[in-house]
């Protein structure tokens, strides 16, 4: 199983980004998907997840400005960045629960797939 998440760049403040997580091998759809990002100096925290069933979480830090969806069809999830601000420069992975159920989707020991992060930085 490998996951990719891809989209991030260098934006200035207030702008957006749509990262995508894509995969081979494993359907997206079925499964719980998260969303990670880690901060240079910093621990890895949950961003967004989207449920199997397709429940969507959110930080509180990301909330009203981030939206994570994901399209079937394409074996895709995407997590679209609106307002970004300086302090949501990091690295942004992808992640996947292959176990299913209930899950507590901000820790990062209930993914058991992740993928190679994509950098996004956000300058003022």
């Amino acid at each position: 199983v490998q996951l990719q998440a891809s989209g991030g760049g260098l934006v200035q403040t207030g702008d957006s980004l749509r990262l995508s997580c894509t995969s081979s091998g494993f359907t997206l759809g079925s499964h719980h998907i998260g969303w990670f990002r880690q901060a240079p100096g910093k621990e890895r925290e949950g961003v967004s997840s989207i449920s199997d069933a397709g429940r969507t979480y959110y930080a509180e830090s990301v909330k009203d400005r981030f939206t994570v969806s994901r399209d079937t069809s394409k074996n895709v999830v995407y997590l679209q960045m609106n307002s970004l601000k300086p302090e949501d420069t990091a690295v942004y992975y992808c992640a996947a629960n292959s176990a299913g159920g209930p899950y507590l989707w901000g820790l990062f020991a209930e993914y058991d797939y992740w993928g190679k992060g994509t950098l996004v930085t956000v300058s003022s």
